[in-house]
């Protein structure tokens, strides 16, 4: 509540007095221009950095009273760059549960969408991805990701731009795997297309670190508020391509 969060390199604050809630169980979108404040939200979720001032509390308890290990064991991150080891399919999935069965491994597979390319290629979940990935799809990359936090099986779960760097085709994959992951999970979605957050119980907008409107996307789309704003120009720069 009211958090408020400066970066150490800039006097600018990222975030001045934020305050939403999220009910277990439901999906809040968060969404802005950019600068917003979006990404520092989930990165002060996870811990990475802590609020300047206010607090954000999980289940009731200050975040700051977790071990890091514990509250990062009850969240999941799907970012829109995965970090992917030079290594195989199944090691990169292991990262996120070490000692996974081969079941667990399938059931992964399926729920990220991707079985039907493992069992395509003559190594399966043995094949190699590369430095850095870069020797499978970005969509392919990204079910990995989801795969990993379907292994993980945490209670809450982070989107931070997850389809964003991916054409049509992929994008519809991942965001069919993204909605089985998000099945009775508190889920925080962000996003800068508006198109992906329709559904979202709670949308809140952000403006220059503030939350300027939370509504659901029939309430924010009429209001004449920034949301609606955001709707109008991209659906202007979708007709001018």
């Amino acid at each position: 509540a009211d958090v408020k969060f400066s970066y150490d390199f800039t006097n600018q604050k990222a975030l001045s007095g934020t305050t939403f809630e999220m009910q277990p169980g439901s999906t809040v979108a968060l969404v802005g221009r950019s600068g917003a404040g979006k990404s520092t939200t989930a990165h002060l979720l996870l811990r990475f950095w802590d609020p300047s001032s206010g607090s954000i509390s999980l289940d009731g308890e200050d975040l700051r009273l977790y071990r890091l290990d514990d509250l990062r064991d009850r969240t999941a991150l799907v970012a829109q760059d995965t970090y992917l080891f030079n290594s195989t399919i199944r090691e990169n999935l292991l990262v996120a549960k070490p000692d996974a069965t081969e079941s667990d491994l399938a059931f992964a597979l399926e729920a990220s969408g991707l079985s039907e390319f493992i069992s395509s290629i003559p190594e399966g979940i043995d094949t190699p991805v590369g430095e850095r990935g870069m020797q499978i799809s970005g969509g392919q990359r990204q079910r990995i990701a989801i795969g990993r936090a379907v292994l993980k099986d945490a209670p809450v779960l982070i989107l931070d731009e997850a389809t964003s760097h991916l054409d049509a085709i992929n994008e519809r994959l991942v965001r069919d795997a993204l909605s089985r992951l998000m099945k009775d999970r508190t889920t925080l979605v962000i996003a800068h297309r508006l198109s992906t957050v329709r559904d979202a119980d709670q949308i809140v907008v952000l403006d220059a670190g503030k939350v300027s409107e939370i509504g659901t996307h029939e309430e924010l789309a009429t209001s004449g508020g920034l949301y609606s704003q955001l709707i109008r120009s991209q659906l202007s720069a979708a007709q001018g391509q």
